[in-house]
């Protein structure tokens, strides 16, 4: 089935994976939403992308509820519904844990967990009626972790776990599956003025079974097959992708 005329909305889509996913979308006759918090980087990557298709940037803070909701009712309002999501919006703290405060905490959580949660609910109504699709984009923390990554770890596993409960409930409409990022560089997908090339050592590429760090082509290929119906039979899913780091061990 073709992706033609079909509308997504994707959550951090200024910079990053949710930029690459952005493009491979528009590249496939799509239109997009851009639901990003930072202003800056949904301007630029709206006026970079226009030329590929249609595209919107609706400044969106995923933690917060009648946010998401604005922004899930001008997307149906410009574009007449939705027939995918893309959960990838994501912040860190890396502090110790002694040292992470609540408040810390619970900025991570709402902008990794509670945020898919939200866009979920209420995108659901509209990927119900058009047999849509939910990608959430969590990370290989979610299996294993770094010191001074609670909040993180902890909200990236929560996001696996909402993906199979979301499959559970929103199925047969509509199919909810996960993605692990393991190391993607995204140096080179900020914004502007945050942009740099990236540089990498040989034990870097050699620390990956396939000799290279990730790009975010290769998530946004993997959300752009889950949102298809190529992957029709595939709901409730994760998929891990990392070049084979998380499954090489390493004696010190």
């Amino acid at each position: 089935m073709s992706l033609r005329g079909k509308t997504g909305i994707i959550t951090g889509g200024g910079q990053g994976i949710g930029k690459a996913a952005a493009r491979r979308f528009l590249s496939e006759g799509m239109s997009v939403v851009l639901a990003e918090n930072d202003a800056e980087a949904g301007r630029e990557a709206e006026a970079e992308l226009r030329e590929l298709g249609p595209v919107a940037f609706i400044q969106t803070n995923v933690a917060d509820e009648a946010s998401v909701k604005a922004m899930v009712a001008e997307t149906v309002r410009r574009f007449g519904g939705v027939d995918a999501l893309v959960n990838n919006a994501a912040i860190s703290r890396g502090k110790f844990v002694t040292d992470l405060s609540l408040d810390e905490w619970n900025a991570v959580i709402g902008a990794n967990l509670t945020g898919p949660f939200l866009c979920a609910k209420h995108c659901a109504p509209y990927l119900r009626e058009r047999k849509g699709a939910i990608v959430n984009v969590a990370s290989t923390r979610a299996l294993m972790s770094e010191a001074n990554t609670e909040a993180y770890s902890a909200s990236k596993g929560g996001v696996v776990a909402l993906t199979h409960a979301l499959a559970a409930s929103l199925g047969p409409d509509v199919r909810v599956n996960c993605v692990c990022p393991g190391w993607i560089e995204t140096g080179d997908w900020k914004k502007r003025s945050k942009r740099r090339n990236p540089k990498h050592s040989e034990q870097d590429r050699l620390q990956h079974f396939v000799g290279r760090v990730g790009v975010p082509d290769d998530i946004a290929e993997m959300i752009v097959y889950l949102i298809s119906q190529k992957s029709g039979f595939i709901t409730g899913a994760n998929f891990v992708i990392d070049g084979g780091m998380t499954r090489k061990m390493i004696y010190v």
